[in-house]
C-alpha cells in the first residue's frame, strides 16, 4: 500500500510544482492565470460549449466554470449567446483575442514543460508516462 501512497504524493506534488511553473509564466508574460487559461484552451479544442461542457472537461463545478467564463468574457477573450435548441442555456465560443490569447499562451506552456520535463526525461519515457496518466484519468472519469 505504501508504493501507492508514495506515487500519489509524487503526483500530486509534481503537479503541484508544474502548474504553478505554468501559471507564474502565463501571469508574468500574458496576464492570465492557469485556471482561466485552460478554459480558453477548452473552448479552443471544442468550440461552441456549455458551462457544463466545461465543468466536466476540467472536472470542477458548474459555478466555479462559470465565474471563470464571466471574468473571461469581462477580457474580451470569449462571448456567449443562446444556445439554438436549448433556450435554458448559452454557448461559449473563443473571441479573437482569445484565440490569438490560446495560441500564445500554448507555445509559453510547451517551452516550460520542455525546460522542466523534456530536460529530464527522454521523449520515449515522456510518451509512455503520458499515455499511462491519461489511462489512469479516463478510468477515474468513468468510475465517477
Amino acid at each position: 500500500m505504501s508504493d501507492l501512497l508514495s506515487l500519489f504524493n509524487d503526483l500530486v506534488r509534481t503537479e503541484t510544482r508544474l502548474w504553478n511553473a505554468l501559471d507564474g509564466r502565463l501571469r508574468a508574460d500574458l496576464g492570465i492565470p492557469l485556471g482561466r487559461f485552460e478554459t480558453l484552451q477548452v473552448l479552443s479544442r471544442r468550440g461552441p460549449a456549455r458551462i457544463n461542457d466545461i465543468a466536466d472537461e476540467l472536472a470542477i463545478t458548474w459555478s466555479g466554470s462559470s465565474k471563470i467564463v464571466d471574468r473571461l468574457e469581462a477580457g474580451g477573450l470569449c462571448r456567449r449567446r443562446p444556445h439554438p435548441e436549448d433556450g435554458r442555456s448559452s454557448l461559449i465560443d473563443l473571441t479573437e483575442s482569445g484565440r490569438d490569447l490560446v495560441l500564445r499562451g500554448e507555445t509559453l506552456m510547451r517551452e516550460e514543460l520542455a525546460q522542466r520535463v523534456e530536460g529530464f526525461l527522454p521523449q520515449r519515457r515522456v510518451q509512455d508516462l503520458a499515455g499511462t496518466l491519461n489511462r489512469l484519468r479516463v478510468s477515474q472519469e468513468s468510475s465517477g
